[in-house]
């Protein structure tokens, strides 16, 4: 069990080991539930990935629109936007 002190502006800053528990880093955020008996219970917040990290890429193709071309569709657009045949406005 860690202890720790209160400041004259209320505040508590959580020991190495609280946080190394938690799993959380510099700039994460923490849930504090109160419970009944003048508990807590601490969660971390998932933290999402860091832009330009190789977990924010991940999920990042999803087809949310189940969009499906086969490989001659494809080359077919490729061909035609090479070609100057279609524009942005153009795309489905």
């Amino acid at each position: 069990m860690a202890t720790l002190t209160v400041t004259a502006k209320g505040q508590v800053t959580l020991k190495k080991e609280v946080l190394q528990h938690l799993g959380v880093r510099p700039g994460d955020r923490i849930d504090v539930d109160l419970l009944p008996g003048g508990k807590l219970e601490v969660i971390a917040v998932e933290r999402r990935p860091v832009a330009g990290s190789v977990e924010s890429f991940f999920g990042s193709l999803e087809n949310k629109e189940n969009i499906h071309a086969t490989l001659e569709e494809i080359d077919e657009a490729i061909k035609a936007g090479w070609a100057g045949e279609v524009g942005v406005d153009n795309d489905r």
